[in-house]
């Protein structure tokens, strides 16, 4: 074996979260994407046989009282809520991470003080929440200002409404200062919206310590709930009394079966509901949560830095210069748990990518240049990281 291969198998018989590969469904391949779609535990096939065939095939009805359904947004969210660095109370799991930030937005323009009429939207974003803060400054009469992250402090100001920002940046892999962006924010008198889809289950985040106004996430990414699995929104509980969704469906009513004509909205996140919950999928996702059991984000961040350090340094050793060039960020305070490699010639991407897949590794690209390796500490090791830079290196070789 090379030094990197036995360092490699050294990292992983150290490594103490190195046995929770075993709950999930993995074969031989290197599966280093996790930022688009997490790998599937191996208890939940199991629950959802029981929530088909007992809580739907012979509960019926029944389920939405005796087996929990009506709450499952709440209950699960609140299982979330550790992993954002939340108390219980102020999330709520349902809808898409899309219809999420809309809600979120419009929410915000409504709590914001009077003659605030700007919305800075994050100018790197992922494109969605671009349409939907577009869509959303519509309908609230506010205008968009399209700004880079690093730039939202300089362009604050009185008509300052609220700001949307990712944690992590989806095509680099750049982590934005979530605690420094909100105490801006905040400083301008203005709301901050925190999109989570790319740090939630990966790092800390610190949602209430660094006092976030709303925040959004989908789960089917790090918290490896299943492909569309139900998204959920985060409403810090010293805005939820004033909270008003520009979605009032029945199930966020105060009196959700007395079926009244006047809406009258709930107390707490249930506010933050809008119509039946998507039950299947938010029980596979609430199964999919048992993984993390005894775990802590701390340690997860520690591994995924410890990874993405080693992947660097192997693809450094194995891949010659010039080929791909990292555009994720080298220092800890500024890196999620991916990297991203450019690659020299923009035509060889897809090709690229293409060959890594036949050849067992998983990861993606995003156009028109970029290649993306996610890297999962739940279930990604030392020596996958070694595996992937070496094939890398054999595939532009070729």
């Amino acid at each position: 074996m090379s030094d990197l291969q036995e360092r490699a198998e050294a990292l992983d018989t150290a490594d103490e979260l190195a046995v929770l590969r075993d709950l999930f469904v993995l074969d031989d391949t290197v599966y280093l994407d996790g930022n688009s779609l997490g790998a599937l535990p191996r208890h939940v096939p199991a629950r959802m046989q029981e929530v088909i065939t007992r809580e739907w095939g012979a509960l019926r009805i029944r389920s939405w009282d005796e087996s929990g359904w009506w709450t499952a947004p709440e209950r699960i969210g609140d299982r979330i809520a550790p992993l954002v660095g939340a108390a219980a109370g102020q999330i709520v799991v349902g809808d898409s991470t899309s219809v999420n930030v809309f809600k979120a937005l419009v929410a915000a323009s409504r709590l914001a003080a009077e003659g605030r009429d700007e919305i800075l939207v994050d100018a790197t974003t992922f494109p969605t929440d671009g349409y939907l803060a577009e869509s959303a400054a519509r309908m609230t009469g506010h205008r968009i200002v399209p700004v880079a992250p690093a730039d939202v402090p300089g362009a604050l100001g009185p008509r300052t409404a609220v700001v949307l920002l990712n944690h992590v940046d989806y095509r680099t892999g750049r982590l934005h200062d979530l605690p420094g962006l909100t105490a801006a924010v905040h400083a301008a008198g203005a709301l901050a919206v925190w999109d989570l889809c790319h740090s939630a289950g990966a790092l800390p985040v610190g949602l209430d310590a660094h006092g976030v106004d709303l925040a959004i996430g989908c789960t089917y990414k790090y918290l490896n709930g299943g492909p569309g699995s139900p998204a959920y929104l985060y409403v810090a509980e010293r805005h939820q009394p004033a909270f008003d969704s520009p979605l009032p469906g029945w199930t966020s009513h105060a009196d959700p079966f007395g079926m009244t004509p006047e809406y009258t909205p709930a107390d707490g996140s249930v506010r933050g509901r809008v119509g039946t919950p998507d039950i299947l999928s938010m029980l596979a996702l609430e199964a999919a949560l048992d993984v993390w059991e005894g775990v802590t984000v701390e340690a997860v961040r520690a591994k995924s830095l410890a990874l993405t350090d080693f992947f660097l340094e192997c693809v450094d050793a194995y891949v010659p210069e010039g080929r791909v060039v990292p555009v994720t960020p080298a220092a800890h305070a500024e890196r999620g748990s991916q990297v991203s490699l450019r690659c020299e010639n923009a035509d060889d991407t897809e090709p690229v990518m293409r060959a890594l897949i036949e050849r067992g590794v998983i990861g993606d690209l995003r156009r028109p240049d970029v290649l993306r390796f996610g890297f999962t500490p739940l279930y990604v090791g030392f020596a996958d990281a070694e595996r992937a830079a070496r094939i890398l290196a054999e595939v532009l070789a070729a």
